[in-house]
């Protein structure tokens, strides 16, 4: 059987290296999941959850985990403590990716995320060579994901407004408020480093809509758009 298995190591503050890895997640790691996944601090920014049962976890993990062309679980001493994937795009946008991750609580503040994400980032420009750009959606509330993507080399390029619903509205709780507008997103970006050519997107970035793009030996390039009943404030 092939190891897909990604392995590295980080300090926990003083105390021994400590075994960090990235593997495939199958339903042997549905309890691990579980740990995180029934955690309101962590589900609170994910599309789903809190799952309240062991049988939700095994659905997922069954439905969305294992036909997914690249999810890894995050392992310190080869046991689950989160999870990380990349999303491929089709057709013309099969150039872009998009990496979402997730950490238990009691693992957050350690580095582990921002390692992980470097590893995952350096395994996919590695494993997918039609690749050359790594993108992450990060509600503008959630913080500490983004320390993480700049920590891993990402870089902030604008933000998306009205972009996604979180969740459906009619599962939210009283405190969540009563507007269904859709949260904003940052958007983070890190090209592929063997990339040995450079692509001037001055004119097609108009063409295709895409909001920002970034270089790192250029100006940004800015497109400007306004949504339905939308003004920039």
């Amino acid at each position: 059987m092939e190891d897909n298995s990604l392995a590295s190591t980080t300090k926990e503050g003083d105390g021994e290296l400590s075994n960090i890895s990235l593997r495939p997640m199958d339903l042997s790691d549905v309890d691990d999941f579980m740990v995180w996944a029934s955690d309101d601090k962590v589900t609170h920014f994910c599309s789903y959850g809190p799952y309240t049962s062991r049988e939700q976890g095994i659905k997922h993990i069954e439905n969305k985990v294992i036909p997914h062309p690249w999810f890894m679980a995050i392992c310190v001493n080869n046991r689950a403590i989160g999870a990380i994937s990349v999303s491929a795009n089709q057709g013309n946008d099969k150039c872009r990716g998009e990496i979402g991750y997730v950490l238990g609580s009691k693992y957050w503040g350690k580095g582990i995320a921002t390692r992980a994400v470097k590893m995952a980032s350096d395994a996919i420009f590695a494993e997918w060579p039609h690749l050359e750009r790594l993108e992450a959606l990060v509600d503008v509330e959630n913080v500490g994901s983004q320390k993480v993507l700049l920590k891993a080399g990402f870089m902030q390029e604008g933000v998306l407004r009205k972009y996604f619903i979180h969740k459906d509205p009619a599962l939210w709780k009283p405190h969540s408020g009563p507007s269904i507008s859709p949260n904003p997103n940052l958007i983070y970006s890190i090209r592929n480093h063997n990339l040995k050519h450079t692509i001037d997107y001055r004119q097609s970035s108009r063409s295709h809509g895409i909001p920002f793009v970034t270089f790192p030996d250029r100006k940004p390039v800015f497109d400007y758009l306004i949504g339905k009943n939308d003004s920039y404030n």
